[in-house]
């Protein structure tokens, strides 16, 4: 039987601040986190799912029932956006992302304007990502709730996610309120670039 288990923070609940304040950290992940953690096994039971693969698992999502659907992003979502902040981020892209992103967004700027306007114009709970197109290239796109681009049920916007940003109000509303363009400006200031590029370098070997 397939069981998933919460991921440890690799920093503590207060690193990030000011950028995201240590109640919202510990409260995001100790409560929400894992509860999508339990939810995703008890519906992976009643299923009889077996894999360990979530990636996979996300990848046939059509499959299975919308708790599985809802919990395994949620729980997908949450390990990669913890996995892509640190109180002492790469700053920029380099290498080979960094010239993906200026031949297609024209500069790094440009990048993050276009995720804050997606991220504004998601209405209610979701995400913003960038992802490695199955083509190979990068876009921008905002998904509902626990969604994300490797859901075989997205009509477009199908890919490998590299960076998410969480717009739920969770993430956010204790220190930001309804501020979310403040919260989506501050979260730059945490993302670490560095981890963006593994993640960058891993979509593109399983395109290849």
């Amino acid at each position: 039987m397939s069981t998933f288990t919460l991921p440890q923070l690799p920093y503590a609940y207060d690193a990030l601040e000011p950028f995201i304040d240590k109640e919202t950290m510990t409260i995001h992940h100790q409560r929400h986190h894992q509860a999508y953690v339990d939810n995703l096994n008890a519906a992976l039971k009643a299923s009889d799912e077996t894999s360990d693969d979530l990636g996979s698992i996300l990848q046939r999502i059509s499959e299975y029932s919308p708790a599985v659907r809802n919990n395994g992003g949620g729980h997908f979502n949450h390990s990669l956006f913890w996995e892509i902040l640190s109180p002492q981020p790469q700053l920029n892209p380099e290498g080979k992302l960094a010239e993906a992103i200026n031949s297609i967004f024209g500069n790094l700027e440009n990048l993050k304007a276009e995720m804050k306007k997606a991220g504004l114009g998601q209405f209610g709970s979701g995400w913003v990502w960038l992802f490695v197109k199955f083509n190979g290239s990068l876009a921008v796109a905002s998904t509902p709730n626990q969604d994300n681009p490797m859901m075989d049920i997205q009509p477009v916007n199908r890919g490998f996610p590299i960076l998410g940003i969480d717009v739920w109000e969770h993430a956010y509303y204790l220190a930001y309120q309804n501020k979310r363009a403040d919260y989506l400006d501050s979260f730059w200031s945490v993302l670490n670039w560095s981890a963006v590029e593994k993640k960058y370098e891993e979509a593109l070997s399983k395109i290849k």
